[in-house]
């Protein structure tokens, strides 16, 4: 059974004894000033975050040993104390010592792997009924064709509803494809009524379809979410591109300038080149849904580093955003 979490466990000299998953670890290295034995240092996760541990062991031998007993995603069970440094840095790992602690792996009956991998908040089921009502509102036919392609393939609904949104940006847990699809949908939608120029059914279905690839870039190892080798090699929006292009295919006299600005739509929807889009964004549907994209991300990042700030402070500055967080 877990014990403790890494949300409770920020402050120094608290004891720690609990399980958490290995997300990294570096190799051993020599001790200064010729002090016997090697020391490493390892990044911990679990559903509520991550910290660092640095195992110090007086025994080289005993040390490789445990270091070679571990990969990534498996659990670790550890003690240790809490560590602050430099004082007063807000900077917190926990330090294990050989001679007083521990570090071992832990088999798969002792831990539930709900611990260590976060799921949404929101109902899954309540969320899918929202997005399938926005959807049957779509009125365009070969729009609507499209859709029921999707929505009618029971085992991509079901890797649609469990999908992370991303491995640490925003919505990183199980169903954070789906919470943050409906997010964008609704934001879009609501674009689209301040401006019926807009074309809402592409609109809505490009919301609805801007992120599927990460069903393939993303993938949970374990305990852990990662990257897939599709993933880091091509990418979602490509991964993305390619899922609508092969289910248009399937469509008798699909029209051909509707299907280049609904692709138009996922190729584009990070906005830049530097963001991994191929192209920017270049019809006023794909704006829509880029921007409602980048406003659900940055809200969802924003509101989570506001609830698990641990200062006193009335900022904070976070290397994801690279910038300031106002906690009043």
């Amino acid at each position: 059974m877990k014990k403790q979490f890494i949300s409770d466990i920020s402050s120094d000299g608290k004891k720690v004894d609990s399980l958490f998953a290995l997300k990294f670890k570096k190799p051993p290295v020599d001790y200064k000033n010729n002090k016997q034995g090697k020391w490493f240092e390892m990044r911990l996760a679990d559903k509520t975050g991550e910290m660092t541990a640095k195992y110090w062991g007086n025994d080289e031998l005993k040390t490789l040993e445990i270091y070679e007993s571990f990969s990534r995603g498996c659990v670790v069970a550890l003690s240790g104390t809490v560590q602050e440094y430099p004082k007063g840095s807000n900077n917190f790992s926990i330090s294990v010592d050989s001679a007083l602690d521990t570090l071992r792996v832990c088999s798969a009956d002792e831990y539930n792997v709900a611990d260590f991998v976060a799921t949404t908040s929101k109902d899954v089921g309540s969320m899918l009924v929202e997005v399938r009502a926005i959807l049957e509102s779509v009125e365009d036919k070969d729009l609507s064709r499209l859709i029921k392609l999707f929505v009618s393939d029971k085992t991509f609904m079901d890797l649609f509803s469990k999908t992370p949104a991303a491995m640490e940006y925003h919505q990183n847990y199980v169903g954070g494809l789906l919470e943050h699809t409906l997010n964008v949908m609704k934001i879009s939608d609501n674009v689209c009524g301040l401006y019926p120029e807009l074309d809402r059914d592409l609109v809505v279905c490009g919301a609805f379809l801007h992120d599927i690839g990460k069903m393939n870039e993303l993938e949970l190892s374990g305990t852990l979410i990662g990257v897939s080798h599709e993933g880091m090699l091509i990418g979602h929006t490509v991964i993305g591109h390619d899922m609508v292009s092969k289910r248009i295919a399937k469509i008798d006299d699909f029209p051909e300038t509707l299907k280049l600005k609904l692709l138009h739509i996922v190729l584009s929807h990070n906005g830049k080149k530097e963001y991994g889009s191929p192209k920017v964004p270049q019809l006023p549907e794909a704006v829509v849904v880029h921007y409602a994209d980048d406003c659900d991300a940055k809200v969802d990042i924003f509101l989570r580093l506001k609830r698990e700030a641990n200062t006193d402070d009335s900022w904070i500055w976070d290397k994801k955003i690279k910038g300031h967080v106002y906690l009043g």
